[in-house]
């Protein structure tokens, strides 16, 4: 099944391990980084993050290898700045008008347009491309797997705190990026003329320059043969990582494959989706999601094991059974919020709770 090739994209926090704040790096992380990955280390537009990605991979256990190189590799170049990186939704304390915007005119005009929503953006993401043979299977696959993305995101919430408060949320990270436009669970598209003339509308009356504007949870890439997933946080380990990235991938293959069998999952609209993903973003993995086919609500980890086994038929062809295994271990030992949340509740302290963060980031990273 070589269609289905992956694509994982990481963002970074910067972290001074004295005060344990967010802080710039002034691209030396990514200047030095770029001499060994080339442009798979990227500047954002705070300072005080690095995006890394990988190149195109053909299986979960390649991209495991890209990844955890990447974050090696960061790590120890931020470790020579005397910096460290932590993988989070949030950082859990820090404020974003301390915050420096990384000095670029695309970044300028963001700022410059969308104003303090783009400024108080200090948020960290997961966005897993997979492959398709064409741009026209990619929105058909899209319209589907929109249903599916509350349940990955409940898995991936990673995001508890914001500027020193429990925000109740287990992703705050979502309620934050909520403020830019073109963000959340997309509308259904018809066909890939559908979402094409959408695009030039948009384009054409200034409402954006470009397609890499549209910030969707999900959305056909404007560049790639790619479906591109965008909702969950960056999650604290690498095993997590790879465990979304796995779902993303058999989500796609067993929606095609049901495809070739002239069968399709239903397509919800985005207002009944947005149900779930408040729920997922609330109450994570404890709460519960509603099964719109049954018309009731369902405990989530339920509806997570009924996931597991919907695209259990193309695990093995993928190769992405040990890496999809984790999601057991997920629901085992909770999300990322969860581990955050107590490790709070144990020390009291923020400061911990960065020390988590920064130590977890580095497990499996070489």
């Amino acid at each position: 099944m070589n269609e289905f090739t992956l694509g994982i994209e990481e963002e970074y926090m910067v972290i001074d391990p004295v005060t344990r704040e967010l802080t710039s790096h002034d691209q030396k992380i990514v200047e030095a980084a770029q001499k060994i990955h080339k442009d798979q280390v990227k500047a954002e537009m705070h300072q005080a993050v690095v995006e890394v990605g990988t190149g195109i991979c053909k299986t979960t256990e390649e991209a495991r290898k890209e990844i955890s190189q990447l974050r090696y590799t960061v790590s120890q170049l931020a470790g020579e700045q005397g910096l460290r990186i932590g993988a989070a939704g949030t950082h859990p304390f820090s404020h974003w008008e301390k915050q420096l915007i990384t000095e670029h005119p695309r970044y300028n005009e963001i700022v410059n347009e969308l104003q303090e929503a783009a400024r108080s953006n200090l948020i960290f993401g997961l966005h897993v491309h997979v492959g398709f043979q064409s741009r026209e299977l990619a929105i058909h696959i899209a319209n589907q797997v929109r249903y599916f993305l509350p349940h990955v995101f409940a898995l991936s919430t990673n995001s508890p705190f914001w500027e020193s408060r429990n925000t109740g949320y287990k992703s705050f990270r979502t309620k934050i990026f909520d403020k830019f436009p073109r963000t959340g669970i997309p509308d259904i598209f018809n066909s890939i003329e559908d979402y094409d003339n959408y695009v030039k509308l948009l384009i054409k009356t200034n409402c954006m320059d470009n397609a890499k504007k549209i910030w969707w949870d999900i959305r056909v890439h404007p560049f790639f043969d790619t479906v591109e997933f965008r909702i969950c946080d960056c999650p604290m380990l690498i095993d997590e990582t790879m465990a979304f990235t796995a779902l993303f991938q058999a989500l796609c293959a067993k929606l095609y494959k049901l495809r070739l069998q002239n069968m399709e999952f239903i397509s919800y609209s985005r207002a009944l989706i947005n149900e779930n993903k408040w729920r997922a973003a609330r109450y994570g993995i404890d709460g519960n999601l509603i099964d719109f086919g049954k018309e009731m609500e369902v405990n989530c980890r339920n509806l997570v094991l009924e996931l597991l086994d919907f695209v259990d038929d193309v695990v093995d062809d993928l190769g992405c059974r040990n890496d999809l295994n984790y999601v057991h271990k997920i629901l085992e030992h909770g999300t990322g919020a969860d581990r955050q949340l107590a490790v709070y509740a144990q020390t009291g302290n923020f400061e911990s709770v960065v020390d988590y963060i920064t130590t977890q980031t580095l497990i499996g990273a070489k």
